[in-house]
C-alpha cells in the first residue's frame, strides 16, 4: 500500500501529505521561500565576524593564541563548498520528499550549525567552527537553497523566471539585512577585558613573544592596546594594559542567537510549504511554445540529465559567471579606495565607500528578481546573451575608468566605474536566479530541483577558483609593478631608502620593506603610479571567461527526445 509511509512519525513533513487543495493561493509560498533565503543568505555577511573572531582572546587586540585572519577567512569558502556538495547529493531526495522535508532538516544544519560554532568559539576549538558553520552550517546553506526551486516552477509555470527570481533574490538580500543585525548582536554582548593602566604604569614583560603583566595574583598575559583600538571597546576605553582571557568580542552569544532565531524562522517557513496537485495549472493558463524551441513539456531524469551536453554548457555558464563577478566583488571596494579615495578625497570618504558597498548588495539583490523576471518575457537564452556580452564590454571598460579617473580626476570617470560595477553586481544574482529556469525549460520539472542541486557544483568550484584566480592574478601585477619600478629608480637611492642594494628586491619584497607606495617617494618625476593597473589583467581574465560561457550559451540546443524520461508519455517537439 503506497499509504504505508505515511502513518510514520515524520509523515507531515512527506511531499503527498502536503498537496495543495482546490482554491489553494499559490502566492502564500513565495513568502516562505523567501524567508529561508533571507536566513541562508546571511552567509554573505560572514566577514563582519573575521575582527571578532580574530581577537576573541584578546578582545581589544589580537593575543597570541587568537586566530589569524587566514585561518578565519576559510571557513566561508568551507561552508560555500559544502552547499554546492549538499544541494548535489540532496538532488534525488528532495524530488522523494518533497520541500518541507528538505527546509526541515536544513533548518536543523544550518541552525545547528550555528549553535556548534558558538560551542567552538566558546571553547576556542576553531575546528568546532569549520565542522559547525562550515560543514554542517554549509549543508544546511545547500538543502535550503534548493528546497524551494522546483515548488515554485511548478506553482509557477507561467512566470518561471519571476518565481524563482522572488525566492533568491532573498539570498542576495541576506546579507544586507544580515551584516547590521550581527554588528549589533556582537556589540549588545561584547565585554571589556580587565584593564590594568597604561603603558607606562604596568611593568610588563615577553616571554616567547607574549607579553605577562604582574598583578596580585600572579604573572597574567597582556595585549597592550592603542587609543583606537580602545575606543572601539563597549562604553569606549582607554589606551593601555588589558588581561587576555578576561573579556568578550560577544561572537560566541551572537551565534547562539543567530542560531536559534534562524531555526524558528525556518522551520515556521518550512511548514507553509505546499506543492500543486498532479496536472493543476494556473486557471486559464496554457503553455505556449517559445520563440527559442527551448521550452520541452517533456521531462529528463536527473541522472540522465547529467549524460547530455546541455547541463554541462549551463554548468561552464553558472561556473565562469559566479567567478567573474566574486573577481569583481573581491576587488571593487579595494580599486575604488585606492584609485578614488587620493584623488577624489572631498568625494570618495569612507562614508561613501560604506554606502558603495551597501549598494553591492542591494544591485546582487535587485538583479535577482530583475533579470530572473525579464527572462520569461525574452527567453532564458537571450538574458544570458546579456549577462555575457554587456559583461564582457563592461569588464573591460573597468580598467579604462579606473587608469584614466587614476591620472585625470573626474566625476565622470568616477560615475563611469560605479555604474559598470553596479549593472555587474546585478548581472551576477541575476545569474543566480534565471538558472532554475533555464534548467525547468531544458529538462522539464519533474527532476529540476535535484539537476538544480547538482549544477551548483558550479557555484562550489567558483567559490575557490574566484579567489584563488584574484589573488594570483593580482599579486603577479604587484611583482611586475615593482620590478618595472625599480628597474627605474636610481641605485643609490634605492640602497639609501631600503638600507640594502637593488640586487636583494626579492628579499626586500617578501619582507614587505619594498612596496609600489615606497618605491613612488623615490620614482624619478614623470612616472606614473601602477597602481590603478594591478586589476587589469584580472579584468581582462574575467572577460575572457564571460566570452567562453557566451558560446556554451550560443551552442545550447534543445536536448534530444532519447533523453526524455519515458514516464512523461508526451511525445517530443518538432523542434527536438
Amino acid at each position: 500500500m503506497s499509504s504505508a509511509p505515511n502513518r510514520g512519525p515524520l509523515s507531515f513533513l512527506l511531499k503527498e501529505n502536503i498537496v495543495a487543495g482546490p482554491g489553494f493561493n499559490r502566492w502564500l509560498v513565495p513568502p516562505a521561500s523567501i524567508a529561508i533565503h533571507l536566513c541562508i543568505g546571511s552567509v554573505y555577511a560572514w566577514s563582519v565576524f573575521n575582527p571578532a573572531l580574530t581577537r576573541q582572546l584578546g578582545v581589544v587586540s589580537p593575543a597570541a593564541d587568537d586566530w589569524s585572519l587566514t585561518s578565519v577567512v576559510w571557513i566561508f569558502s568551507v561552508a560555500i563548498v559544502f552547499l554546492g556538495l549538499a544541494a548535489a547529493f540532496a538532488g534525488k531526495w528532495l524530488e522523494k520528499v518533497g520541500p518541507r522535508m528538505v527546509g526541515t532538516v536544513a533548518a536543523f544544519c544550518w541552525g545547528g550549525g550555528f549553535l556548534i560554532g558558538s560551542a567552538g568559539i566558546a571553547s576556542h576549538q576553531l575546528w568546532l567552527v569549520y565542522l559547525g558553520y562550515g560543514a554542517l552550517g554549509g549543508c544546511g546553506l545547500g538543502l535550503g537553497y534548493v528546497s524551494p526551486v522546483s515548488t515554485l516552477l511548478r506553482w509557477f509555470p507561467d512566470r518561471r523566471g519571476m518565481a524563482t527570481g522572488m525566492a533568491i533574490m532573498g539570498f542576495g538580500g541576506g546579507a544586507m539585512i544580515a551584516a547590521p543585525v550581527k554588528g549589533w548582536l556582537l556589540s549588545i554582548y561584547a565585554k571589556a577585558p580587565e584593564y590594568l593602566g597604561t603603558r607606562e604604569a604596568i611593568d610588563t614583560v615577553i616571554e616567547g613573544g607574549r607579553v605577562f603583566a604582574q598583578t596580585a595574583n600572579g604573572m597574567v598575559e597582556v595585549v597592550i592596546a592603542s587609543a583606537s583600538q580602545a575606543a572601539a571597546l563597549p562604553g569606549g576605553g582607554e589606551a593601555g594594559v588589558y588581561v587576555v582571557g578576561t573579556g568578550d568580542t560577544g561572537a560566541s552569544s551572537t551565534f547562539l542567537t543567530l542560531g536559534i532565531v534562524y531555526f524558528i524562522v525556518m522551520i515556521i517557513a518550512s511548514f507553509s510549504y505546499r506543492v500543486p496537485a498532479e496536472g493543476w495549472k494556473p486557471e486559464g493558463w496554457e503553455p505556449k511554445p517559445a520563440a527559442s524551441g527551448l521550452i520541452t513539456k517533456n521531462h529528463v531524469h536527473i541522472d540522465q540529465a547529467l549524460k547530455t551536453p546541455q547541463f554541462w554548457q549551463l554548468w561552464v555558464m553558472l561556473c565562469f559567471n559566479v567567478t567573474a563577478g566574486i573577481g569583481v566583488i573581491g576587488v571593487a571596494k579595494t580599486m575604488m579606495s585606492e584609485i578614488y579615495g587620493t584623488t577624489m578625497p572631498l568625494i570618495v570618504t569612507a562614508a561613501f565607500a560604506s554606502t558603495y558597498v551597501l549598494m553591492i548588495s542591494v544591485f546582487n539583490m535587485v538583479g535577482r528578481f530583475f533579470w530572473a523576471s525579464t527572462s520569461d518575457f525574452i527567453g532564458r537564452k537571450n538574458t544570458y546573451h546579456a549577462f555575457f556580452i554587456l559583461g564582457t564590454i563592461l569588464y573591460l571598460s573597468i580598467p579604462y575608468f579606473a587608469t584614466a579617473g587614476a591620472a585625470n580626476p573626474s566625476m565622470f570617470y568616477l560615475i563611469g566605474f560605479y555604474v559598470a560595477t553596479m549593472i555587474i553586481f546585478s548581472m551576477y544574482g541575476g545569474g543566480f536566479a534565471t538558472i532554475p529556469a533555464y534548467l525547468a525549460d531544458m529538462f522539464g520539472t519533474m527532476h529540476v530541483g535535484g539537476i538544480h542541486g547538482r549544477l551548483l557544483t558550479a557555484w562550489s568550484t567558483a567559490g575557490v577558483l574566484g579567489p584563488l584566480a584574484i589573488t594570483s592574478l593580482r599579486q603577479m601585477s604587484v611583482n611586475n609593478a615593482i620590478t618595472d619600478l625599480a628597474a627605474k629608480v636610481d641605485a643609490q637611492a634605492f640602497e639609501t631608502a631600503f638600507g640594502a642594494p637593488v640586487s636583494q628586491l626579492d628579499a626586500l619584497v617578501s619582507a614587505k620593506t619594498v612596496t609600489i607606495a615606497k618605491l613612488m617617494e623615490i620614482a624619478p618625476q614623470g612616472i606614473v603610479d601602477p597602481t590603478p593597473s594591478l586589476y587589469n589583467t584580472t579584468m581582462y581574465c574575467m572577460a575572457g571567461l564571460l566570452v567562453v560561457a557566451f558560446f556554451a550559451n550560443l551552442l545550447i540546443r534543445p536536448v534530444g527526445s532519447h533523453h526524455h524520461h519515458p514516464e512523461t508519455g508526451a511525445a517530443p517537439s518538432p523542434a527536438e
